[in-house]
Formats: structure tokens, C-alpha cells, sequence
């Protein structure tokens, strides 16, 4: 049996690569331009696109968060070990110090507030009183 992994840990870490081993990468580098049928010209730049990636992974964490098993109590725990560890970079590490990172925490932090939300609500679900044993 696997242990399961928190999927934002791939933003973070695609995010470490991109500051420590790619320096001088500039956030607002344009990735590319679309051309909208108004004629107005869409930019999207390097930054935008990381969020855009990190919430496409927050969804599937989210849709992971819907499980109930042994194993998600666990994936819910290794979540807020990348949050903790997130917030720990960004309080303590320079180059973690800017809204890129800042939003990054805050989708982690969704993360960890959405999978305990879910389960709990899940949980409800699968919790019956018998109205017969009140009186």
C-alpha cells in the first residue's frame, strides 16, 4: 500500500526548481499573447500561468480530499506538513518572499481547510442516529 501524496507538492517544488536552479527567471516573463476576438491582447505571463497550474492541482486535491479511508486521514496530515513547510519557506527563505509565493500558500492553505471540511462533512453522512432511541 502506497502512502498517498499531497499533490501541491509539485507546485512547490516546480516553484524551488524554477528560484534555486533557474536563477534570474523573471516572474513577469510573458509566456504568450492571445489574441481575443474583441481585439484585445490577453498577456500571460510566467507567474499567472504557475497559479493557473497550482489550482489545477488543488482541484484534483480537492476531489482526492472526498475519499474515506484510513489512508486520506494520512494524506489530510501530509498536507498540512507542505503547508507547514510552505509557510516556513515563505517566512524564512528570500527568494520565497513575493505574491507568487504568498499565493501558492494560500491555495495550500485552501487545501488543508477544504480536505479536513470535506471529510468532515462526508462523515456526517455516514453518521445515523436512530430517532427511536430518544425519548
Amino acid at each position: 500500500m502506497l502512502t498517498p501524496v499531497p499533490l501541491l507538492i509539485v507546485p512547490l517544488a516546480l516553484y524551488n526548481i524554477m528560484v534555486f536552479l533557474m536563477p534570474g527567471t523573471e516572474w513577469t516573463t510573458v509566456l504568450t499573447t492571445v489574441e481575443m476576438m474583441s481585439g484585445a491582447h490577453w498577456t500571460i505571463t510566467l507567474a499567472e500561468g504557475f497559479i493557473a497550474l497550482s489550482l489545477f492541482f488543488l482541484f484534483f486535491e480537492i476531489l482526492k480530499s472526498t475519499r474515506i479511508s484510513s489512508r486520506s486521514i494520512i494524506d489530510h496530515m501530509l498536507s498540512m506538513l507542505v503547508f507547514a513547510a510552505g509557510l516556513a519557506e515563505f517566512l524564512l527563505v528570500r527568494p520565497a518572499g513575493n505574491s507568487v509565493f504568498a499565493i501558492l500558500l494560500c491555495i495550500m492553505l485552501l487545501d488543508v481547510v477544504a480536505g479536513f471540511s470535506v471529510s468532515i462533512r462526508v462523515a456526517q453522512r455516514d453518521f445515523t442516529v436512530d430517532p427511536r432511541g430518544q425519548q
